[in-house]
């Protein structure tokens, strides 16, 4: 189950926006694992935290009020293939951009795909690994 974090300028994104860019960046990242049809279980653990920070919380070297956007995806360990990233970070870039309404954005966009470490991912008061996962999976399937 994925976990992603938007950190942003608080109007970089338009008001009202923030489902929208939560449901459609969590689909992008189901999508880019590979769930063509996600079920319950994965609509209800995909999440997307919505990070809006005064513009002034925001910096880079040139400029002290920076509308530059970070994204960081977790995902279970070997969750995304190469394509798959490659995917993902094309995704999450176009609905940056698009929500924004501003296409320079893809330029000051970046995206972070962490893996977590193998036992390294827990929910269900369970530290989840190979194994947990495809029982988790063969359980979902059975379903």
């Amino acid at each position: 189950m994925p976990m992603i974090d938007v950190y942003a300028a608080a109007d970089l994104f338009p008001a009202g926006t923030d489902r929208q860019l939560g449901e459609e960046l969590t689909l992008a990242v189901l999508r880019a694992e590979g769930v063509a049809a996600p079920g319950p279980f994965h609509l209800n653990n995909t999440a997307a935290y919505i990070h809006r920070m005064p513009a002034e919380a925001v910096q880079t070297a040139a400029t002290a009020l920076a509308r530059t956007v970070r994204i960081q995806v977790v995902t279970p360990p070997h969750a995304l293939n190469r394509d798959g990233q490659k995917q993902l970070v094309k995704e999450m870039t176009d609905i940056v951009v698009k929500i924004s309404g501003d296409s320079s954005q893809a330029g000051r966009t970046w995206v972070i795909l962490t893996e977590a470490a193998e036992g390294g991912w827990g929910m269900l008061s369970t530290a989840f690994g190979k194994e947990e996962f495809a029982a988790l999976a063969a359980k979902a399937a059975a379903k």
